[in-house]
């Protein structure tokens, strides 16, 4: 299973890993803002990750990691 780690406080809420994501199991928080007021991505059920990437490579900010 693929673990992926995000740099909340460095995310800007852009959406692009959300609308690459081909299981769709990223969204934008609608619960947690970071100290530059933006809304981070989180992973809504990380069981579903294949580590694919496409995530990461989407992220303009070098927000996401991947491990596989």
């Amino acid at each position: 299973m693929a673990r992926l780690t995000f740099k909340e406080e460095l995310c800007k809420g852009c959406g692009l890993c959300v609308t690459a994501c081909p299981k769709k199991i990223l969204a934008i928080s609608k619960t947690k803002l970071n100290h530059k007021g933006h809304a981070p991505v989180e992973l809504t059920k990380p069981e579903e990750c294949v580590g694919c990437a496409s995530c990461a490579l989407m992220c303009p900010d070098c927000v996401i990691t991947v491990e596989r």
